[in-house]
């Protein structure tokens, strides 16, 4: 018997041997837990065969991710969503069980499947994944797209939907449905109950009780409190028969509301990750390869007809409710797969004994394939949609349009990839220094608000065709202003394909993927970790009696070591040295004359490259060129632009300024 420690610790080893493997080939880390799983599960190796231990820690990594979705949202947004979740989930649930039940009676003259059974699997079919479609439109930044939003409330009512699905199934195999319309009554009445506790009162509670705890000033009592808020909420829930996911999806809605939202965010991460990583495990053990080698062709119509049926029926029934082609197509692709409340149905199935055991076997195989391929399906919905939607082109062209009018005018301007607050900042910077912008967002919300005459347009940054509609190719420099790196090298790899000059500067939330940025081609990456530090220390030297002078001179040189675009600054009349006589870097602009000696020599041979001096950029044709290598040759009529103290530069201006002899 193996212990958990020794069960842990395999499970562990094991995903971090298949996340390397799978990232090696750009492929989603989720695709490695599930294939561990279903490598070391019962069925397989057997390494790991005692899974519901695992099974209940990893439930705790649905929680969690629940509640980080919960934190992008809001009630107002919540209200919103009311027509989708019970206008389009409800009848994505109720047109696929009934979709479900016309199979099973035409499958009632070839075998013997009676309507209960039928209305059981329309239900678990019903069921789409929630962790695996919300990871990746947090990833792709996706959730507040209009298809975001179809999708995230089907998902919503497909949990809301669980409770009385199971309560009928249970009765299915009693052989008692005479209580039936009594007890989805009381289940009515229960999930009434639990969400008026936590959306009413819990709104009021929130903010006061965050209030009072983060006044106690304690690191660890913050954490313990957020650990308690999510899992008390993910507790009521439970006690009232509702799934785990939605009481810690209301909690982290609630917080949202409230000023401690994205220290919030930032806190739960790394048990999100984790536990998150365990549940696809545990979700790849229940997969039992011998039933896809025995049934392979009984297993591969489970798995291609539910997909095909889903992915057009949600995209029929999105059209229905206004959705554009496109959106409804991406809303019925994203939304194909199986669920992980699927399997919980069809455990209550396979106990009820309403389908034969062979069949109901295939069906959690191909379920769990479903998955497997639902990031795959996911990560290609626009070219499926572009190549199947005849409409699909205008409207992108139409879009291309939209961004492009905005850019046609501009010149030398900035795109700012992202209109959140740290976008806005730097529009309003922009705006009040005469510079000119085109900001690109994909929160509609967003988008529409903008005041009249910003240059904020609905589009992807991380498309090419949004980037060349946006200037492009007369843009001075790019902004990538929200905190996530994936869709960060997505921007910096089409700049790098498109414009490989053009200056990037990217932010994050720490310094932790700064190689990755600054490989991938970012000319700065600036962590809120670093900047949040500098302004601490800047503020505590003031206090204890330190010259504001001597404060921005320290504060400077700082920058300066970390920032490579900061380090000096051009010497002016109005510039003196720090009062204690300490000299500081700066930088200067030199001409090269065709006359020149340094003309068709490299950076190297004229020894600039070292401590004391150092070439940040050169200028060329109107071009600048940040960080040019040692090989670099001069050439006549560039601007070389020298970083160092002002003795190192007198003497490498006096280089680059000399004469040739006359021959």
């Amino acid at each position: 018997m193996i212990s958990p420690l020794e069960m842990t610790l395999l499970l562990l080893l094991c995903s971090v041997v298949g996340v390397v493997v799978f990232r090696y080939f750009n492929l989603p880390p989720m695709l490695g837990y599930l294939t561990v799983g279903i490598i070391v599960g019962p069925h397989a190796a057997g390494i790991a065969p005692d899974t519901d231990r695992a099974q209940h820690l990893a439930e705790f990594g649905v929680v969690f991710l629940m509640f980080s979705i919960g934190l992008e949202f809001s009630l107002s947004k919540l209200r919103s969503m009311w027509r989708i979740v019970f206008g389009l989930g409800a009848s994505q649930v109720g047109t696929t069980i009934a979709l479900t039940m016309i199979f099973g009676w035409i499958a009632h003259f070839f075998m013997p499947m009676s309507w209960q059974a039928s209305f059981a699997l329309g239900g678990a079919i019903s069921m789409s994944s929630t962790v695996i479609v919300s990871k990746l439109l947090v990833e792709r930044l996706e959730l507040e797209s209009e298809h975001g939003r179809n999708i995230f409330g089907v998902l919503l009512f497909q949990d809301l939907a669980v409770v009385p699905l199971l309560i009928i199934i249970a009765a299915f195999g009693n052989g008692n449905s005479s209580q039936l319309a009594m007890w989805l009554g009381i289940a009515a009445i229960k999930i009434v109950v639990a969400l008026t506790v936590l959306l009413f009162i819990g709104q009021k509670f929130m903010s006061r009780w965050f209030d009072l705890v983060a006044r106690r000033r304690s690191q660890e009592l913050f954490m313990l409190n957020l650990l308690l808020v999510t899992l008390g909420a993910a507790f009521i829930t439970d006690k009232f028969d509702l799934s785990l996911a939605l009481g810690a999806f209301i909690a982290g809605m609630l917080i949202a509301e409230t000023p401690y939202r994205h220290q919030v965010e930032e806190d739960i991460k790394p048990f999100r990750d984790v536990l998150l990583g365990l549940f696809f495990v545990t979700t790849g053990m229940l997969l039992n390869p011998r039933v896809i080698w025995e049934h392979p062709f009984l297993v591969l119509s489970f798995f291609v007809v539910p997909i095909l049926l889903k992915a057009v029926m949600i995209t029929a029934l999105a059209r229905a409710f206004s959705s554009p082609q496109g959106v409804a197509m991406r809303t019925g692709l994203n939304l194909a797969q199986a669920g992980e409340f699927g399997f919980v149905l069809m455990n209550l199935i396979l106990d009820s004994h309403l389908v034969d055991s062979t069949i109901l076997q295939a069906i959690l195989a191909a379920m769990l394939l479903s998955m497997l391929a639902a990031p795959f399906i996911i990560q290609n919905a626009d070219r499926i949609v572009l190549r199947l939607s005849s409409t699909e082109w205008m409207l992108q062209s139409l879009q291309m349009t939209k961004i492009a009018t905005q850019s046609l005018k501009q010149s030398g301007h900035v795109i700012i990839c992202g209109y959140g607050r740290s976008g806005q900042n730097l529009a309003r910077m922009l705006e009040h220094e005469g510079l000119s912008y085109v900001a690109l967002d994909l929160d509609p919300d967003r988008v529409a608000a903008a005041a009249a005459g910003e240059s904020v347009v609905f589009g992807d940054a991380g498309r090419r065709e949004s980037l060349l509609a946006a200037g492009l190719h007369r843009a001075a420099t790019v902004a990538i202003t929200y905190a996530n790196t994936p869709s960060a090298m997505r921007v910096l790899h089409n700049i790098h394909e498109l414009q490989p000059t053009l200056p990037v500067i990217v932010r994050t939330v720490d310094d932790a993927d700064l190689e990755k940025l600054t490989a991938a081609g970012a000319t700065e990456v600036i962590p809120e970790i670093v900047e949040g530090s500098l302004m601490l220390a800047s503020h505590t030297l003031v206090l204890m009696g330190v010259p504001m002078r001597r404060v921005v001179r320290r504060v400077e040189e700082m920058r300066a070591e970390r920032y490579s675009l900061l380090r000096g600054y051009f010497h002016g009349r109005d510039d003196n040295d720090d009062d204690d006589g300490h000299e500081q870097v700066r930088l200067q602009s030199v001409p090269i004359d065709e006359k020149s000696e340094a003309v068709g020599r490299s950076l190297d041979d004229l020894g600039l490259v070292g401590k004391d001096v150092e070439v940040t950029a050169i200028r060329r044709h109107g071009i600048r060129g940040i960080k040019p290598g040692p090989e670099t040759k001069l050439r006549a009529n560039d601007i070389v632009v020298l970083c160092g103290l002002p003795e190192v530069l007198a003497q490498a201006e006096e280089r680059l300024s000399r004469y040739r002899r006359a021959a």
